[in-house]
């Protein structure tokens, strides 16, 4: 009986045993099995998110008719510009510092309201010294509040049958307000967000949603500002311009007579390069700028006078109507005859010799021998 009772035992000692060593066993290959899946659904869910997104680049890039086609035109172009908007930086929505209209903060409050007049913004930054130190920003809608408590007449409580025009009026008194006071004094500066800029404008859009701050100064790297971006500036970019009544259309590219432009010098270049013809080449001046403005700097190497002519592409001028200090403003774009066409891509592409002079054109070979 003891023997059977050892041997019993050691039974289901080794029963145990070899349980322990199944479960051990299962429980590794379970693990395996959801490391291996663990590994595998992220690439299933980014390849699914992949095919998703490609299917609807397909289908908004077919060639059906508006009466074939899932999609209008207009939800063609902004489910487009969703698409491409993960793509897209805070420095290719930014307004350039060029632009930037700001308030010195010492600005007293008569030339603040005539800015916001002249402008037709309703935020603006506010500066120190320079847009390089700045401080904050100013809403119109804190100037308005402010002058209306401070014309606002303080008057004892008196129950009246009703109210007419001239109590009510007789409730302000315009001339309660300091007009010389400054923007530091009034103490009407909002925080004003601040971003690199290659920061994505998805990411920027979401950050002016979580702060309810809907302008951001793009700063360099060296602390310096590069220009201001805004919710509506990122919102554009999906929907199109937005204007409202008060805003004035503004003409970047005007033809004259005889194929002569007239272009804001913020004009984009291909999209005068669409208006002109395949005839107007940028070449490789056009390579690192996307501005009218930007290419005569790029081939000048300077900011030009008023009135200066500049050969910035063969066959055309570009005569430099506007200019300030640290712009080009407007340009007028005149093409040349086929006879000047002709002999500016020779001074083009005429190589010079070893003493930096030019090789001799046909024109002054025969001038050479009938002397």
């Amino acid at each position: 009986m003891a023997d059977q009772n050892n041997s019993s035992t050691a039974g289901d000692s080794r029963s145990d045993t070899q349980d322990a060593e199944g479960q051990s066993t299962q429980r590794s290959q379970s693990s395996e099995k959801r490391s291996l899946l663990a590994n595998i659904f992220p690439f299933m869910r980014s390849r699914q998110s992949s095919s998703l997104r490609e299917d609807l680049a397909d289908a908004l890039s077919s060639t059906e008719s508006e009466q074939d086609s899932a999609f209008s035109p207009e939800e063609k172009a902004m489910l487009h510009n969703i698409l491409r908007l993960r793509e897209i930086r805070v420095e290719d929505v930014m307004i350039p510092r060029a632009d930037v209209v700001a308030v010195e903060i010492s600005t007293p409050l008569w030339e603040v309201l005539e800015l916001f007049e002249s402008s037709g913004h309703s935020r603006m930054p506010v500066y120190a010294e320079t847009l390089d130190d700045p401080r904050g920003m100013i809403h119109i809608r804190d100037v308005l509040n402010y002058i209306t408590k401070q014309a606002r007449q303080k008057t004892t409580r008196r129950t009246t049958a009703r109210k007419t025009a001239e109590t009510s009026a007789a409730k302000f008194d315009m001339g309660r307000i300091d007009l010389t006071k400054t923007i530091g004094e009034l103490n009407l500066m909002r925080k004003v967000l601040f971003v690199p800029p290659s920061m994505m404008a998805s990411g920027l859009m979401a950050r002016m949603q979580a702060t309810h701050i809907q302008m951001a100064l793009v700063i360099d790297e060296y602390g310096g500002t590069d220009g201001l971006a805004s919710l509506e500036d990122i919102v554009e970019m999906v929907v199109g311009d937005i204007e409202d009544e008060h805003d004035d259309e503004e003409i970047m590219i005007a033809e004259e007579a005889d194929g002569v432009f007239v272009v804001d010098a913020r004009a984009d270049l291909e999209e005068l390069t669409q208006k002109i013809g395949p005839s107007f080449e940028v070449g490789e001046h056009g390579e690192d700028v996307d501005t009218v403005g930007g290419l005569i700097f790029s081939v000048l190497g300077r900011i030009p006078v008023r009135g200066e002519v500049v050969q910035a592409i063969p066959g055309y001028e570009f005569h430099v109507l506007e200019v300030d200090p640290r712009r080009v403003k407007r340009v007028r774009i005149v093409p040349l005859s086929e006879a000047d066409r002709r002999r500016q891509l020779r001074a083009v592409t005429t190589p010079k010799t070893d003493e930096g002079v030019s090789d001799s054109t046909p024109e002054t070979t025969e001038a050479s021998k009938e002397a």
